[in-house]
């Protein structure tokens, strides 16, 4: 890869302010471009700054600034591309906006890196909603999960083949992106990959209802909160450590000349399956202490069953999940017990943003 710095777009949020520190903590420099849109992640790039210094270059500005983001692609030898409108509710009550940060900004991004015409590398964050509500995937309901009738999806889960059927406008606008995304390499040869991700979790992930259930689930109750539960609770979902998503994108960048134009499922595959139910159960024990649930209705695109089928990725650049998620929530725990005036101050902020 080239010593130019690494540019990660939406680098102050959860998992590009953990694929920041890991370049750094190599001694690259890496260009952080965020609007620090998101309530939390100004102290995500502080943190990236009291650890790093001045290898760490903020650019604050958002991806639909088509000339800001042209700018810091000149600097860049490589591209992570993970800013982006991440909550389903935000797009159906703003799909425009939604449209102008997943679709357009992301397109204004690929021309930047196309005007440049040097092969820069470009990695996007996907997610498992391009594959839309899986209403035709046959499901029967056990006691605390949904489980695939197909013996196949149940042992390895859902893989790359299965149709795109975009849903809700924040599926629409990420899917359109992830097609941008490929075709860009399809058509004018571009070194891009798609990373189709489920539920990532883990340290510096500041969970709200609308995104990051993990970490809202365990704040919660570490802060003896109610939480909601939509839905029956059986829904399943393969929940992956932001330690192995990092190992992910830094191997399909390491090999992006064999891998360009080309998608991949990231999540913690089958080994890593838990309905929110179960979460609940685990965090009480955890926590030793019952969790306050209340009941609401389902919400649209939620998803009864997604569990990523990884193998294409673990045949292409030998990658796995190493941490499983319970030993994964207990370190997330952790880390939300070292920092709970942080998150305190962090959840008051989201309050006021509510209320107004």
């Amino acid at each position: 890869m080239s010593e130019a710095p690494v540019l990660i777009t939406g680098g102050a949020g959860f998992i590009g302010s953990n694929i920041a520190d890991s370049f750094l903590n190599e001694g690259c420099e890496v260009i952080v471009f965020d609007a620090l849109a998101r309530q939390g992640v100004e102290t995500n790039l502080e943190w990236l700054l009291s650890r790093h210094g001045s290898r760490v270059r903020p650019v604050i500005s958002d991806i639909r600034d088509a000339g800001a983001l042209e700018e810091a692609v000149a600097k860049a030898g490589a591209v992570v591309h993970l800013a982006a409108q991440v909550a389903v509710t935000t797009s159906l009550d703003l799909p425009q906006d939604d449209f102008a940060v997943n679709g357009q900004g992301t397109l204004n991004l690929l021309e930047a890196v196309r005007r440049k015409g040097d092969g820069t590398p470009v990695l996007f964050a996907s997610t498992n909603k391009v594959y839309g509500h899986l209403g035709a995937l046959e499901l029967r309901a056990e006691t605390d999960r949904h489980v695939p009738a197909d013996p196949a999806i149940a042992e390895n889960g859902v893989g790359e083949a299965q149709p795109l059927e975009f849903a809700t406008p924040y599926g629409c606008s990420k899917g359109v992106a992830d097609q941008y995304v490929l075709d860009y390499a399809r058509t004018f040869g571009l070194r891009t990959a798609v990373l189709r991700m489920s539920c990532i979790y883990g340290p510096r992930q500041f969970g709200t209802e609308d995104q990051g259930w993990v970490a809202h689930f365990l704040i919660q109750a570490l802060e003896h909160q109610p939480l909601t539960l939509y839905g029956d609770g059986r829904q399943v979902r393969d929940i992956l450590h932001v330690r192995d998503a990092v190992a992910a994108y830094r191997g399909v960048l390491r090999n992006i000349d064999a891998l360009s134009g080309r998608a991949f499922n990231l999540g913690g595959g089958p080994e890593n399956a838990v309905s929110l139910r179960i979460m609940l159960r685990e965090i009480e024990a955890l926590t030793g202490a019952p969790v306050d649930v209340r009941r609401d209705d389902w919400r649209p695109g939620d998803q009864l069953y997604f569990v990523a089928d990884t193998r294409r990725l673990q045949q292409a650049i030998g990658w796995s999940a190493k941490t499983g998620w319970r030993e994964g929530l207990r370190d997330l725990a952790g880390w939300i017990g070292e920092n709970s005036a942080l998150i305190r101050r962090v959840r008051a902020l989201q309050m006021e943003k509510l209320i107004a």
